[in-house]
């Protein structure tokens, strides 16, 4: 019988999936995931619909959640794709602020088992969204200029957790890769797609983002790997009530990898030249729906990617680095080749019939 039951909220996003899909394979646990969409994947899993940001829709359908003891919080809400989110940083800020506020005030006090909450955040935490940071970014680096939700979650959640017996952890990742249907924040399918419809339309694979993107120095988590860290943070004492940045654990430049993704692609290695994949995908639809029907593939490409994010990404001319020195000495040892993982997870994709 499980002695551990975790709560995922944003149970289909990409971190939440993995997490879920990793948790099915542990025996000591049971989930219970949040999610306003059903799985598309089996799971042991049971799944919950409901809106965090409406404190009333969570009081009535999160009732009973009397046995959690795990609470990871990977859900997002985003001001950039959202129709109607809201458009600026303190609203935004507000928002997902109230995700996490009602998510714990409901669940916590009615869980006397509580062991442990986890967040997740992200490089913003260094302001990589604002241009070149201090590289290798400490967790003891200073703080951007907010407002942020990071911060905000982060300190609700230290305050809330004062006088408490649970702990918390917040793991800060960068470059997450991993497959999550309705996902729009997704390197991999952005990656997946724009090779698969270049090679559709005979091009050479070129690499679409800025030149100073193409040859600085990078970093990728795996999600599956990333799901493998946050429980083993959110179960080790050593963890307890701190912050650590958790990633693949190495670095490399995309120009050294893209040569290997164009030869999984069976494609000619192009040069770099920049467009707006925003813009220069508005038409591609119906070269994807040919694709998939040819092969039998699952998924539209509106459920697999939003061209804008992969736009923002392979803007960024500068080197994105963050230190795991913290979380090595504190017990993790594992480390994520992240050529390797791009392969392997393009593979995965054709194995599932996700491309060809």
């Amino acid at each position: 019988m499980a002695n551990r039951k975790a709560l995922v909220a944003g149970g289909l996003g990409i971190v939440g999936r993995a997490l879920v899909q990793h948790l099915d394979t542990l025996d000591d646990w049971d989930t219970v995931a949040l999610s306003r969409r059903e799985p598309d994947f089996e799971t042991t899993a049971r799944f919950i619909s409901v809106d965090l940001t409406d404190r009333s829709a969570c009081e009535a359908s999160l009732a009973g959640l009397d046995d959690i003891t795990h609470i990871f919080f990977a859900a997002v809400g985003s001001a950039f794709y959202a129709e109607g989110a809201p458009q600026s940083p303190a609203e935004e800020t507000a928002l997902n602020l109230d995700m996490v506020r009602n998510l714990v005030e409901v669940v916590a006090p009615q869980a006397p088992g509580l062991d442990h909450i986890q967040l997740i955040h992200g490089t913003k935490w260094y302001g990589n969204n604002f241009g070149p940071f201090k590289t290798p970014a400490q967790e003891t680096d200073p703080r951007v200029m907010p407002p942020l939700f990071y911060y905000a979650q982060f300190d609700w959640l230290k305050a809330y957790q004062r006088g408490k017996s649970w702990s918390y952890s917040n793991l800060i990742p960068h470059g997450i890769y991993g497959f999550a249907v309705k996902s729009p924040y997704n390197h991999l399918m952005a990656l997946a797609l724009y090779a698969c419809i270049s090679k559709e339309l005979g091009l050479p694979l070129r690499w679409a983002g800025h030149p100073g993107a193409f040859t600085a120095l990078y970093q990728w988590t795996e999600a599956a790997y990333l799901a493998k860290g946050m429980v083993w943070s959110a179960t080790t004492e050593a963890c307890a009530n701190g912050t650590f940045n958790f990633t693949n654990g190495d670095y490399d430049r995309w120009c050294n990898i893209w040569p290997r993704i164009a030869q999984f692609f069976d494609m000619e290695l192009g040069p770099v030249q920049t467009i707006s994949l925003a813009q220069m995908m508005v038409d591609k639809g119906p070269v994807w729906e040919n694709i998939r029907q040819r092969h039998d593939l699952r998924y539209g490409m509106d459920d697999l990617v939003d061209w804008r994010f992969p736009d923002w990404a392979y803007g960024a001319e500068f080197d994105q680095m963050s230190s795991m020195t913290k979380v090595w000495e504190h017990g993790w040892s594992e480390v994520n080749p992240s050529g390797d993982m791009i392969l392997r997870l393009l593979g995965d994709l054709r194995r599932d019939k996700i491309i060809p």
